[in-house]
């Protein structure tokens, strides 16, 4: 912790500015300097963690290879810099206030008066810390989500203020507000940005650096006008134009000298510009690709994207990896009937259906599991996507009828689909599920081998339901292969139907584990099989 330099990253004005993409922008180009960077994302709700969330409050669950749920930013961190995160990468306000509760019960405080400061502050001090110990980083970068001025981010930005009084030089606020653009009067409007600050002052936090989120592009006048305002040089007001991909903002970062300023500020040598020519080379196939397919993804959550991130991403990076470009539609499953199918999925090379819990969209799922398999067109099922591929399967090749998963109806006679053992006796839903990485051992004549290159891998999980062993063979003898099992546990983790063009359904997330570097294999051979006539 002596060397390692903290970098906090708050917002202003409005959420959803893209603070977790700007801070795997910079973790991005200081780590192609050679250094070891680390991200955190500091929320300030009071749920312990988002895993019983629902999508529509906080988008996509993301989970950790540890087993963490977590944020969809740390997503982002993952695909930006091709490391994995893992718990103490992600804090909200809900385990800050359980841990200091757990140890007031315990009699840790010796009786004393738990308050806000210090004992909230400093709570949330150790965890930033934590990565910082042993001196694995040189950079740790803190998101703290929320905005300035919400009282629930008060602790974090005291916390920000105590540490910058504590770190002195090692430590480095970065602000992204939005200046938004008046189109009536055609001006590019800096008051948002000058109030935010002023809630950054008054709360003891001096921002080193601000960026301004913007529609259309800064003049040197309206960076100087910032900087005047906000008490900073203007070489530390950085720019930030909407781009058309994610993937583009590490570039314009490095236009704006995002990582030099920073290296200067910590009195760091700047050094030779890298050239991120991988990344480069990545975004260039996707704005130019040779081939196209259209993609339909079935899902519960369409409305809101960021329900699927994880899936989106894994997508493109699949996309670029074969210089494809994806036409990417989501349909709504609970729209999909017997009559409206053909209309709605006859325009699409390939079938993906979302993972997701519950009854509701669940037959419009399985409808569409039934259209891939009759019309042979490539069928990617995830989890719950996966499920409704088995229960289709069951009811109408193996003529189960009342086949069905004890999640959809507890009574039904065919329980093809069942909750896993260890969880019937769990009652409690947060943290709960079955978790994380667990191994997975691959038929060797298998598309998934084909495309792993492996005979084992190890995915990420979260589910509390599986296929029940208990009709393996009537599903293997019709033509439904078991290509993935745990190697422990015997838990179906893929099914594949080799007749099929491409059909494969897992009951872990593989989407987690792709990245702009190392696309998942998953994916890519999905899409490959989508360009074959």
């Amino acid at each position: 912790m002596a060397t390692t330099k903290y970098i906090f990253v708050t917002g202003g004005v409005a959420s959803s500015l893209g603070k977790g993409i700007i801070s795997a922008s910079l973790a991005k180009l200081l780590q192609s300097r050679g250094y070891n960077v680390a991200i955190q994302k500091l929320d300030p709700y009071i749920n312990v963690d988002p895993g019983t969330l629902n999508p529509y409050e906080h988008g996509e669950c993301y989970v950790t290879e540890d087993g963490a749920e977590t944020d969809l930013d740390l997503g982002h961190y993952e695909r930006f810099l091709n490391v994995f995160t893992s718990q103490s990468n992600s804090v909200t306000t809900g385990r800050v206030y359980l841990d200091v509760i757990t140890k007031e019960r315990k009699g840790d405080f010796l009786g004393k008066t738990v308050q806000i400061i210090p004992h909230i502050t400093d709570e949330i001090k150790r965890r930033i810390k934590l990565l910082g110990s042993g001196g694995k980083y040189d950079f740790v970068i803190t998101e703290i989500g929320g905005t300035v001025g919400d009282i629930e981010s008060l602790p974090y930005i005291e916390t920000v203020r105590q540490l910058k009084w504590e770190l002195k030089s090692r430590c480095l606020v970065i602000h992204l507000t939005l200046v938004p653009y008046i189109a009536a009067s055609e001006e590019i409007k800096t008051k948002p940005t000058q109030h935010s600050v002023k809630t950054m002052l008054e709360a003891g936090v001096q921002p080193d650096m601000i960026v301004l989120r913007t529609e259309h592009k800064l003049n040197a006048e309206i960076k100087k006008k910032v900087a005047v305002f906000c008490n900073i040089d203007k070489q530390h007001v950085i720019e930030a134009k909407d781009v058309s991909s994610i993937y583009e903002v590490p570039i314009e970062m490095q236009k704006e000298k995002l990582d030099e300023m920073t290296l200067m500020h910590f009195g760091l040598k700047v050094g030779e510009k890298p050239k991120l020519k991988d990344w480069k080379n990545f975004l260039k196939r996707i704005k130019n690709p040779k081939h196209t397919v259209n993609i339909g993804l079935i899902g519960k959550y369409v409305e809101l994207k960021d329900a699927y991130k994880s899936i989106n991403e894994a997508i493109i990076h699949a996309g670029a990896a074969i210089e494809t470009n994806i036409n990417f539609e989501y349909v709504h499953s609970e729209k999909i009937t017997k009559e409206n199918i053909n209309s709605l999925l006859k325009k699409f090379n390939g079938i993906l259906i979302a993972p997701g819990f519950g009854v509701r969209g669940i037959d419009g799922k399985i409808l569409a599991a039934k259209y891939a398999r009759e019309k042979n067109v490539p069928f990617f099922g995830i989890c719950l996507g996966m499920q409704a591929a088995v229960i289709e399967f069951a009811i109408n090749v193996l003529k189960l009828k009342d086949a069905n998963s004890t999640e959809i109806d507890k009574n039904t006679k065919h329980p093809v689909i069942d909750i896993m053992e260890e969880q019937k006796r769990i009652s409690k839903k947060g943290g709960t599920m079955r978790l994380g990485t667990y191994a997975c051992k691959i038929e060797k004549n298998s598309i998934v081998y084909k495309a792993y290159k492996s005979l084992k891998i190890n995915e990420r999980h979260r589910h509390r339901y599986e296929f029940n062993n208990k009709y393996k063979d009537l599903f293997i003898k019709a033509g439904m292969k078991i290509t993935g099992e745990n190697p422990k546990t015997g838990l179906v983790e893929i099914v594949e139907i080799p007749a099929h063009k491409w059909f494969v359904g897992v009951q872990f997330h593989p989407e987690y584990k792709s990245t702009v570097i190392n696309p998942h294999p998953l994916f890519v051979s999905f899409i490959k099989s989508t360009l074959k006539k």
